[in-house]
């Protein structure tokens, strides 16, 4: 898992170097990366499916006792392969879709970095790690929703984007810190098969879950995402409908079997969930434009998942596994249909 996180640092730093000459084939360059990936999951996959997770680690900051571990299990698997197949298929379009333009190295080797931040985000057991990963997703999606710096619209998109999900990413590091130093472990696996108790991780799980639903664009912070459609076609099919935005249930889902026994775990998570289910299915009934309905109904499809995922519910789990899966593959399919329309009708 390492070696391809390094694989795609390495083609972000050649897009970064020559993707200005290449010109629209510089997303087929950056579509190296993913396919490595795809390729490396293929080999792990049949281990991790009979129960034995991918662990590697790394060491990081050895005075602070830091290590970059990284622990590939199946839900981590599910997600890995999402981020890398619909990486392959976007980058792809995308050299289609935008054509030769001068920012197509900046842009392809930022998507490229993306995608690399994503699978360390879904493997990474060290709650710090996760973290760094985690921002390193809130910057790279700063910088393609706000691709276009002429667009003043885009812009402001960005910079809302990037300061719910920074904040929210602030205060879940906070209760990392907290939650490490109670149980006494930063290993996320480790915590979640033997959770401590007490108010203080009662404090620390709530801000885990605000940094959760503020990523997964949960009410009352929905408002980001619909906004974040000023981003180009193929940027919002990857990042803010079959990816990034899947951060936040992903970490929930991951919480929810050991914690959802705190007494204000499921009225708060379910409840959240359930009232964005509602309100984001209602705005979408009520869009006119192409690209916001699809936002409106994927921020209601988001709500059904934190339902889902965050009852932590065996039976519930597995539902909600499926309707990632199925969200991802769907909603990415539409936003990039709506691109083919919305590029050749201008």
């Amino acid at each position: 898992m390492i070696a391809v996180l390094g694989v795609h640092l390495l083609v972000a730093v050649l897009l970064a170097a020559v993707g200005r000459r290449l010109g629209r084939n510089a997303f087929l360059l950056a579509a190296v990366a993913p396919a490595v990936a795809v390729g490396w999951l293929a080999t792990v996959t049949g281990g991790v499916l009979d129960g034995e997770p991918v662990t590697q680690s790394l060491s990081w900051v050895p005075s602070l006792g830091l290590d970059l571990d990284l622990r590939l299990d199946a839900f981590g698997l599910l997600l890995a392969w999402l981020v890398a197949g619909i990486g392959v298929l976007v980058f792809t379009y995308a050299r289609g879709y935008f054509g030769d333009r001068e920012d197509a190295g900046r842009m392809s080797a930022t998507l490229v970095l993306f995608a690399g931040s994503m699978l360390g985000l879904v493997s990474c057991d060290n709650l710090i790690g996760l973290f760094v990963f985690w921002e390193l997703t809130t910057v790279t999606s700063y910088l393609l929703i706000g691709s276009d710096d002429t667009n003043g619209a885009a812009r402001s998109a960005a910079l809302r984007a990037v300061l719910v999900t920074g904040v929210g990413g602030l205060a879940m590091l906070a209760g990392f810190v907290v939650l490490g130093l109670e149980a006494g472990t930063f290993s996320m696996h480790e915590i979640l098969a033997a959770p401590p108790g007490g108010t203080l991780t009662s404090v620390a799980v709530a801000l885990v879950v605000v940094g959760a639903i503020t990523k997964s664009a949960q009410w009352p912070f929905s408002f980001w995402l619909p906004g974040a459609m000023a981003a180009p076609t193929p940027i919002s099919a990857y990042l803010h409908s079959a990816t990034m935005v899947k951060a936040g249930v992903y970490l929930l889902a991951r919480f929810s079997p050991a914690f959802a026994d705190l007494g204000w775990w499921q009225p708060v998570v379910v409840g959240l969930g359930l009232i964005t289910m509602v309100v984001g299915g209602w705005r979408a009934l009520r869009q006119v434009d192409l690209k916001l309905l699809l936002a409106q109904g994927t921020v209601s499809q988001l709500g059904f998942m934190v339902v889902l995922l965050g009852s932590g519910q065996p039976e519930l789990l597995f539902a909600g596994c499926a309707v990632l899966l199925a969200h991802a593959l769907f909603k990415a399919a539409l936003f990039l249909t709506v691109g083919i329309v919305d590029h050749q009708a201008h």
